[in-house]
């Protein structure tokens, strides 16, 4: 079920012109910014931790422009299926689709989103945003996400998963910010304490998109991968690699001797739950959640909390894995909606649209917010460590059948952190299967000798 909210024009931003901003990015004199009076527009997004500050930034863009916009509000996995049949109709229902990590690419292969260029030559992306891996580009040619490609969309929530830690515990403790996956299992075993204090939440879970976007941290922090090269088109599975093994057996020890007993069964609220009622020295969660930690209507740990970049092995750079979320224009609907929807994109990637997207508690897609005071406010103490790991962030795939990818390693995985099967038997499982999917979609790919 839907909710369908019918945004109302606000007096935000007052004084900030459609000429000012647009002078701003030094682009007035290719196209007026900005444009009012164009076609009201739709978006399907789905509801989520962030999303309730970028219904705020919508309100400003409404108060800025005058221009109207809808938003359809889904669970994630409705999300996916409204749009999946929008694009398929003769006429979109949806001008602009907020599109997860799991499928934009399938958005893009399928030709379901017009370049944004294609629409208005004049656009002109604003050099500071981040690109998440050069995931708003495809080239349809070579068939991957490339900086060679057109330009598809523009990224709205930046979201990597970051290490939380209880700072006060630290402090107490004489302790610095894990670097390395052995400074955090040492920290997790010194504060563990059950059934009061666990010395790590980790997710464990089987969903949608659970298990292993949690996972991903550490299998590329340990050097492991899933494919060989996927920007090559190179699909050989490596995930059963010996630094595959490494990362899982990492995972599920961590679980087992300074988690949580029920690891295998917690997804992310019961993750969040337990360190925002004190009872985890640390997670690993996406940054989407940082403002539940000094909510004081649901955290019992307020100002307690820090953040710090995923660890990794030494000599290798954190590896976030992207869960991010990107805005692409339709190719099935009118074209005066069409170019309304590059208007409000427009306006949404500017650091003034950014500054308001922070201020809403939301993640700003602008390299130059995170350089503004609000920086360094006690209460946005997680922009500067998310500032670091930004450009270290891993697009964990880059085909459009990636959800039948993702099931295999959420079964796979849940099964090992279960106890079910060992991490040999499980990752050697996994990797036949992804290669078996790969091979089916006439994917070049391959397969590495079974580990023993």
């Amino acid at each position: 079920m839907s909710l369908d909210f019918r945004i109302p024009r606000r007096n935000l931003l007052k004084g900030m012109g459609a000429a000012g901003l647009g002078s701003a990015l030094g682009l007035g004199s290719i196209r007026p910014l900005y444009a009012q009076s164009v076609a009201p527009i739709t978006i399907v997004i789905n509801q989520s931790p962030w999303f309730e500050s970028f219904r705020k930034t919508v309100e400003a863009y409404e108060a800025a422009t005058g221009n109207k916009v809808e938003l359809d509000v889904n669970p994630f996995a409705g999300s996916l299926e409204k749009q999946r049949n929008s694009v398929r109709a003769r006429e979109g229902q949806y001008d602009i689709l907020i599109m997860n990590s799991g499928w934009f690419t399938e958005m893009y292969a399928g030709g379901f989103v017009d370049p944004i260029t294609d629409i208005d030559p004049g656009f002109k992306l604003d050099p500071e945003i981040y690109t998440l891996g050069d995931t708003i580009y495809y080239n349809a040619e070579k068939k991957t996400v490339t900086a060679d490609g057109k330009l598809m969309s523009i990224p709205v929530s930046p979201l990597i998963p970051m290490l939380y830690y209880r700072g006060d515990l630290y402090q107490e403790a004489g302790l610095q910010a894990p670097k390395t996956f052995a400074d955090l299992e040492a920290n997790s075993r010194k504060f563990h304490n059950p059934p009061g204090m666990y010395g790590i939440v980790q997710r464990g879970a089987r969903g949608p998109h659970t298990v292993a976007y949690d996972f991903y941290p550490y299998l590329y922090g340990h050097g492991g991968g899933i494919f060989k090269d996927q920007s090559a088109g190179d699909y050989s599975v490596t995930l059963n690699s010996p630094e595959g093994r490494e990362a899982l057996d990492y995972y599920i020890r961590l679980a087992r001797e300074a988690g949580h007993p029920k690891t295998a069964a917690s997804d992310q609220a019961e993750v969040i739950q337990a360190m925002v009622t004190g009872h985890a020295a640390h997670i690993m969660m996406v940054i989407a959640a940082w403002s539940q930690m000094d909510d004081p209507n649901k955290s019992a740990i307020v100002d307690k909390v820090e953040w710090a970049p995923p660890p990794s092995l030494p000599g290798l750079p954190t590896a976030p894995g992207l869960g991010h979320w990107l805005a692409g224009i339709s190719r099935n609907v009118p074209d005066d909606r069409k170019r309304a929807a590059v208007e409000f994109l427009l306006w949404y990637q500017t650091k003034d649209a950014q500054l308001e997207t922070a201020n809403a508690g939301g993640i700003p897609v602008h390299a130059a917010v995170y350089k503004e005071p609000i920086a360094d406010e006690r209460k946005y103490r997680w922009m500067k460590p998310l500032a670091d790991a930004l450009p270290h962030a891993v697009n964990i795939y880059q085909f459009p059948e990636a959800s039948e990818v993702i099931a295999i390693l959420e079964l796979g995985l849940n099964r090992a952190i279960a106890g079910e099967v060992t991490s040999v038997d499980a990752l050697n499982g996994m990797a036949d299967e992804i290669q078996k999917v790969m091979a089916g979609h006439s994917y070049k790919t391959g397969a590495l000798e079974p580990l023993k």
